[in-house]
């Protein structure tokens, strides 16, 4: 018997949690599959499952078996795929994660018109502003925005994101409007919590950083639309990117300072694990991500 046959009558067991649900199927005998996994135990030379007369629990050795079993099995699939020995065709389940913001505001749509070209992919998406781990959280992919860490993930740069520093006229009428970063008032800064700026050396940041060591921000939030909308009501200024605040100030609910000060464009990236081939599902997902918003996006057009 092959590893291979073993890898996958462990893995449906696993997902299953039954000997005999596996069976079923994989239109087998449950004796199979038990022969199968204790095979492979021996092979390993641990045990897999914990055995009740009710249940079947996976051992910690297990789990770590699982994990790795997966992405065997995923990667003979994606070679298959991408040497033409199974239907060349991009099909199957896609797990992405992506910002919140940028979703709602853009990917949505972009999903929409990459299952228009691909109908045989489906979209797993999870959205989260955190920076989540792609293995271990089970994800074929990720769209972060920012500079990246070195990792032994692979990133692909999707369109590049300008950032503004905005307030609304009602504010700048108020308190005036800053023609240096130390004019800025911080108390009235609006902060996006999960910011890192730490490789910036811009005087905006600095003044931004110094600020926030001496009073606490107005408001801190780890949503940037929430940020832009209360920006809007006068209640402060905020550093957002444009695709969150370039609407508003195209239509003047918000007007860019300090301009000359402002960070240089960060990028929009496509990361996932490191492997020499990837699925056609993934290469054709990024591909589209990077036709579809072009190195200068739609929404600083």
């Amino acid at each position: 018997m092959d590893k291979l046959s073993l890898l996958k009558t462990f893995c449906v067991v696993a997902n299953e949690g039954s000997f005999t649900k596996a069976a079923e199927k994989l239109d087998t005998s449950n004796q199979l599959v038990s022969k199968y996994v204790a095979e492979l135990e021996k092979q390993l030379d641990t045990r897999l499952f914990n055995r009740t007369t009710r249940k079947i629990h996976l051992t910690e050795a297990g789990q770590q078996c699982l994990q790795h079993a997966n992405h065997i099995l995923e990667s003979v699939t994606d070679m298959e795929s991408q040497l033409g020995l199974l239907n060349t065709e991009a099909k199957g389940v896609l797990h992405v994660s992506a910002p919140v913001s940028f979703s709602t505001l853009h990917l949505a749509s972009a999903l929409s018109a990459f299952q228009q070209t691909h109908p045989h992919v489906s979209i797993n998406l999870q959205l989260n502003d955190r920076k989540i781990d792609v293995i271990d959280e089970g994800f074929d992919v990720a769209i972060r925005a920012g500079h990246l860490a070195n990792s032994s993930l692979v990133a692909k740069k999707i369109t590049t994101i300008k950032l503004a520093l905005c307030a609304s006229p009602a504010y700048l009428e108020k308190y005036g409007t800053p023609q240096h970063p130390a004019e800025l008032k911080p108390e009235h800064y609006l902060e996006y919590s999960y910011v890192n700026y730490d490789n910036d050396k811009s005087a905006l940041i600095a003044a931004l950083k110094a600020n926030a060591q001496t009073v606490t921000p107005k408001l801190t939030a780890n949503n940037g639309e929430v940020l832009t909308n209360v920006a809007k009501q006068g209640e402060g200024y905020v550093l957002q990117p444009t695709f969150i605040a370039g609407e508003a100030l195209k239509n003047g609910e918000l007007v860019s300072i300090l301009d000359d000060f402002v960070p240089q464009p960060i990028s929009l990236y496509a990361v996932y694990p490191h492997r020499k081939l990837i699925s056609n599902k993934l290469r054709v997902f990024i591909d589209f991500l990077s036709s579809y918003f072009e190195s200068t996006p739609y929404w600083d057009k």
